[in-house]
């Protein structure tokens, strides 16, 4: 039988070794913000909040889809983190947001008007070129980048396969019910559903709260940071 003192080296050493891989995987993490921070707006913490949410579903199976994709940071970095065996789907207009509406709230009309606004970044405005070189930096090669606005494009979308990861960026209630009303549905089991605006901006949480009470679903929203939360489908 062990002494008590070869059990706690052990132990030691265990918990030494979980502490470097703990360490070496943040390590990643803050290298793949870098990657592509020229291909995000994204904040360097919620970027890797958002990856670390993604490692814990890498499981479920389905395609991953991205709607509000911007320049294609952070999708790229959630498919390098996923793997090559999946399909990919970013849809974005790449034209900038809709106009805003009443629905989405004070602040989002004075986001839309300030155009001087650092954080306005030509009203989200993003050549398609861009997420095409985020993808290829990647190592992508099983993605689709669906351009147009999600009214014309989500209809006409084939939705034949599970969804593993859905990511909403789209900002806005129209654009955010649409994509729910489109793709929940097709989300797996287990599946999750991140939620970029939520605590952001009215459109976004009312949104989410109008879908999930008209269609009595009991899902649960979590809170990822102050920016995010997600849903993980029931």
């Amino acid at each position: 039988m062990p002494s008590p003192k070869t059990t706690l080296k052990s132990a030691l050493k265990l918990l030494g070794f979980e502490l470097v891989k703990i360490k070496q995987e943040e390590i990643q993490l803050a290298q793949s913000y870098e990657k592509y921070s020229n291909y995000t707006m994204i904040p360097k913490s919620t970027f890797i909040d958002n990856l670390k949410l993604c490692r814990n579903f890498k499981s479920i199976q389905g395609n991953i889809i991205e709607c509000g994709v911007w320049r294609g940071g952070m999708i790229a970095a959630m498919a390098e983190l996923l793997g090559n065996d999946r399909k990919y789907y970013l849809f974005d207009s790449f034209e900038g947001l809709p106009e805003v509406q009443e629905i989405d709230g004070e602040a989002a009309k004075k986001w839309q008007g300030n155009k001087e606004d650092p954080m306005y970044f030509d009203n989200c405005k993003a050549e398609i070129g861009y997420a095409e070189k985020a993808m290829k930096l990647a190592g992508v090669v099983n993605y689709q980048l669906v351009q147009g606005w999600f009214s014309e494009t989500l209809p006409k979308f084939n939705v034949n396969e599970e969804i593993a990861i859905l990511r909403l960026d789209g900002d806005w209630y129209d654009s955010i019910i649409q994509c729910l009303n489109y793709l929940y549905p097709a989300v797996a089991k287990g599946g999750l559903i991140i939620l970029d605006d939520y605590y952001v901006w009215d459109g976004c949480s009312r949104a989410v709260h109008d879908y999930l009470g008209s269609h009595n679903l009991s899902d649960k929203i979590y809170q990822l940071d102050y920016n995010n939360c997600y849903i993980v489908k029931n």
